[in-house]
């Protein structure tokens, strides 16, 4: 026969039994929230270029952690935690990747995968990676494997291969290309011999998948070729994220920042392509 004081000890580690897994799933069903790569990317190039505060669609959430994550590491203050992606958080996330390490293009405050992580330790997660991937050669000049997988979907596009003059991570590289192809992302394609129609039908197909493409000519000050720099390249040289900024924002990506000179193409990033 159980005395009174069997059955309240008995109740009691019961209930302790049940309470106990419940707490324990609690805390391991516990989700962070995710930071999108592709938005804060893509904010990452247009903010710092805007005339004023506007933000990038899509991106105030995701730029809003980052942010966070920064003046919680006494990098940003609060009165930049807003959504927005200027100079100001550009600036703080540079000194975040000097932090770890980075030096150079490395550090130039475009995001990348690795300090994305790194920096949302705890905080968030980080969904839609971007990555440049390797470097490689294609048509004698040396791509990251993202850029040569645009590339070749451009060419199917425009239904023929094309020569290069000038390919990526090429520091110093043509004094006219003002350091653009320092780092990723970036490509000057050859137009002799391709009639003015063909030009067009060129930058259109590489619109398309993801470049910002412009037809430089002697009137801006060079010989006749595309200038083509890959969307939200990781690895884009602080040159070339200002020029695919600028062709968001429609500009012509030169230095005084004219009106977009080329076809129009709804503007889409590599990512935002292949899932079309």
């Amino acid at each position: 026969m159980f005395t009174k004081a069997a059955v309240l000890t008995a109740l009691t580690a019961a209930t302790f039994a049940v309470a106990a897994p419940a707490q324990a799933e609690t805390a391991a069903t516990t989700v962070l929230p995710g930071a999108n790569m592709e938005a804060v990317l893509k904010a990452a190039q247009i903010d710092p270029r805007r005339a004023d505060s506007t933000q990038t669609p899509g991106a105030h959430d995701s730029v809003l952690l980052v942010e966070q994550a920064l003046q919680a590491k006494g990098l940003l203050d609060s009165q930049y935690v807003d959504g927005y992606f200027g100079t100001t958080t550009i600036s703080a996330y540079s000194q975040y990747q000097k932090s770890l390490g980075y030096t150079g293009l490395d550090a130039s405050g475009l995001p990348g995968k690795t300090s994305l992580e790194k920096l949302g330790e705890g905080r968030y997660t980080v969904t839609n990676p971007v990555s440049a991937g390797s470097q490689v050669t294609y048509h004698s000049k040396t791509l990251n494997t993202r850029t040569k997988a645009m590339l070749v979907e451009a060419e199917r596009l425009y239904g023929a291969q094309v020569t290069l003059t000038q390919g990526s991570y090429n520091a110093g590289g043509v004094d006219a290309s003002a350091g653009t192809h320092d780092g990723g992302g970036a490509m000057d394609i050859s137009v002799l011999n391709i009639s003015s129609a063909n030009r067009t039908k060129l930058l259109t197909a590489l619109r398309k998948v993801g470049f910002a493409a412009w037809l430089r000519t002697p009137a801006q000050g060079f010989d006749y070729h595309i200038h083509a720099m890959a969307v939200s390249d990781p690895d884009l040289s602080s040159g070339a994220q200002h020029q695919t900024g600028d062709y968001y924002l429609g500009m012509n990506g030169l230095a005084g920042r004219g009106a977009d000179d080329g076809p129009q193409v709804t503007k889409v990033t590599w990512e935002e392509y292949q899932r079309s």
